[in-house]
């Protein structure tokens, strides 16, 4: 897998988890309650994941 295929996937995922996030605060009540800020913990953790695959990304590349 190239490493721009890689990056994407990362985005992608912080992406669906920051769209659940968002909805279960639409949808309010004990959904809210229960899984807003879990999703959001998850988020910042998927976040920080995807920053470390686009500096190894990046510095993978800048060898060649």
């Amino acid at each position: 897998m190239s490493g721009g295929v890689v990056v994407a996937i990362a985005i992608f995922v912080v992406a669906l988890i920051l769209g659940a996030g968002l909805y279960t605060l639409w949808v309010g009540g004990d959904v809210a309650r229960t899984w807003s800020n879990r999703l959001m913990r998850i988020r910042v953790l998927a976040q920080f994941i995807a920053i470390l695959i686009i500096m190894a990304v990046l510095y993978i590349s800048g060898k060649h």
